[in-house]
């Protein structure tokens, strides 16, 4: 009798046991850490059971610019103390400059330096853009943050990409772009000295400062596109609405004139689109551009997408 009671325990005890073991596993599995990167900052969602449940920024993560070791010391130090990494099962990483195989690696191969458990995803910015701005359907995506670029999409995957090539080669209508043109007209005296001083008042920044902040020191566009913060203030100066304007239509015929867009919508995300979107619908109605949606960022997309 005192056997069978005792088994009956024991029973008990491991019934509970793998319920609770599942009910933990299960709930783990859930767990998915979703990232939208560009070179400025990055945006983390842990969702849970479909569910966002915390939100983390950290800064920018961008193969091009930074080495694996740099890319695991950020999450480390600004990401991983912010969440409960051992839970985490999948993480879903969106990031600018990832479009290459050896640049996906390399940020996989840091993201893994902290979820050693986890089944990693790497894909490039482009792509969460589209899955963000159209879902399953097809249309032309584009961004306009920091850096630029665009694509075909097809529902499910981009099928034609013309390459932004970087602020210094491209990268028509972002931020970094803009910036620099506003920059150089800035020290070339190019403005009213009204707007000028403005300038100046709001940076205390010398002229030397800028120099050597694009040609000596690291993320050069980063610290251009940060201008776009005075310029949309400023936005009524027709010097600075020239800028936008003329980016904008490089943009459009540099880049979106070499897919078939007559035949598609033409969908942006990114803040420059987003704060300046008065002036990108004036630039696409001339460039003969059906603009559709315009976001700031993919993250509600995304997570619509990733948990549909």
């Amino acid at each position: 009798m005192q056997f069978k009671k005792y088994g009956r325990l024991i029973n008990i005890f491991l019934t509970f046991t793998e319920n609770f073991l599942s009910s933990k596993k299960k709930n783990s599995e859930d767990m998915i850490l979703l990232a939208d990167s560009g070179s400025t900052k990055t945006q983390w969602c842990l969702i849970q059971e479909k569910t966002p449940i915390k939100e983390v920024f950290t800064n920018g993560i961008n193969p091009f610019y930074q080495t694996e070791k740099e890319i695991s010391e950020e999450i480390a130090q600004h990401l991983v103390p912010e969440i409960p990494v051992a839970e985490v099962l999948t993480v879903i990483f969106y990031g600018a400059g990832c479009a290459f195989p050896d640049k996906k690696e390399m940020v996989k191969h840091a993201i893994r330096n902290s979820f050693v458990h986890a089944t990693i995803e790497v894909n490039n910015d482009l792509l969460a853009a589209a899955r963000a701005l159209f879902g399953k359907n097809a249309g032309i995506s584009c961004i306009l943050g920091t850096g630029s670029n665009s694509c075909l999409y097809d529902g499910e995957k981009i099928i034609e990409n013309i390459s932004p090539l970087g602020f210094i080669l491209g990268d028509e209508g972002s931020g970094a772009a803009i910036g620099k043109k506003f920059i150089a007209d800035l020290l070339k005296r190019q403005y009213p000295e009204t707007l000028n001083n403005a300038f100046f008042k709001a940076y205390k920044i010398t002229a030397a400062e800028i120099m050597e902040a694009v040609y000596k020191k690291p993320f050069p566009n980063r610290f251009l596109a940060q201008f776009t913060h005075f310029m949309h203030e400023n936005q009524h100066e027709i010097h600075i609405r020239e800028i936008v304007y003329h980016s904008f239509l490089e943009f459009f015929k540099r880049n979106i004139h070499q897919y078939d867009y007559k035949k598609h919508t033409v969908a942006c995300m990114g803040s420059v689109a987003y704060y300046f979107e008065d002036i990108l619908k004036q630039a696409a109605t001339m460039s003969q551009i059906q603009l559709g949606t315009v976001i700031k960022g993919p993250m509600s997309g995304l997570i619509e997408y990733h948990t549909s």
